[in-house]
């Protein structure tokens, strides 16, 4: 059993955990994910690590309350135990010490992008990062990103932290302003990391991307989160969740990811959920 060591709430919606998993804190480097399970008969959720500590044996999950089944992970209290934390799962990324990294996070894309900013920093590289949100309320992490990067950007849809528009506003505007950048890491929305290629792929800037929003199973056996990257079919889980991405058929993936849109809010197994 893995204990809940600390818990928080970020928003109304999303919420951070600290589980004592010590093999798992081991062995995660940044961009990998785990699997858990809140209760013997619970389903299996893929959540992405966004922090760990070796020395406490410990790793950090941020998870937006969606589905019955992060409704029973939010009903866990610190103290409390889950049943599974296997991990970690996934290639860890591959960061290199360039001079000079932009690291973009939307929404819940913030989480996973933490660890790899946090790294970077330790590298030496210099790094700054573009949150975005619908509203301050969701604007993630911003004070640890603000402790370890060089500067930290906000936007937000109605203008309550930062610059009311997208985060593509600000990199169009950073990029138009003289920053140089040898590579962008972007993790959010399909939709948003789709834009941020657009503008990133003419201007011939590295961008790596995270697949995560359409992993499912965890193991490649499902089959969910099969994309076209390259031209080659690859999955999210086991090939990345990161990749390059100039070569993500992103149109793809957000047919697919929307393929079951009207099911997911029709609870047809029993379990009371809407």
């Amino acid at each position: 059993m893995y204990k809940i060591l600390e818990k928080e709430k970020l928003n109304d919606l999303v919420e951070l955990m600290v589980i004592h998993a010590p093999f798992v804190a081991r062995k995660c480097e940044p961009g990998q994910f785990v699997i858990l399970r809140v209760d013997e008969k619970g389903e299996r959720i893929p959540l992405t690590i966004a922090d760990f500590d070796r020395e406490k044996e410990s790793v950090t999950i941020i998870y937006q309350i969606l589905g019955y089944s992060t409704k029973l992970l939010s009903e866990k209290k610190v103290g409390d135990c889950l049943q599974d934390f296997v991990g970690p799962l996934g290639k860890a990324s591959e960061l290199k010490k360039h001079k000079r990294v932009l690291g973009i996070g939307g929404g819940v894309g913030a989480a996973p992008l933490y660890p790899q900013i946090k790294k970077l920093a330790e590298m030496g590289v210099e790094v700054d990062v573009i949150l975005g949100g619908r509203s301050k309320e969701f604007i993630l992490l911003a004070d640890k990103f603000e402790a370890i990067c060089n500067q930290v950007y906000f936007a937000t849809d109605d203008g309550t932290k930062g610059k009311k528009g997208f985060v593509t506003d600000l990199l169009k505007e950073l990029l138009n302003s003289g920053n140089k950048y040898d590579e962008v890491i972007a993790i959010g929305p399909l939709l948003m990391m789709k834009a941020v290629v657009d503008i990133t792929k003419p201007e011939k800037i590295k961008t790596t991307v995270s697949l995560n929003p359409i992993m499912v199973d965890g193991t490649g056996m499902c089959g969910g989160c099969r994309v076209t990257v390259g031209g080659e079919i690859k999955f999210a889980c086991v090939d990345g969740p990161d990749f390059d991405g100039f070569l993500v058929d992103f149109d793809e993936c957000i047919r697919r990811q929307g393929m079951y849109k009207e099911e997911e809010h029709i609870c047809r197994i029993g379990l009371g959920g809407v």
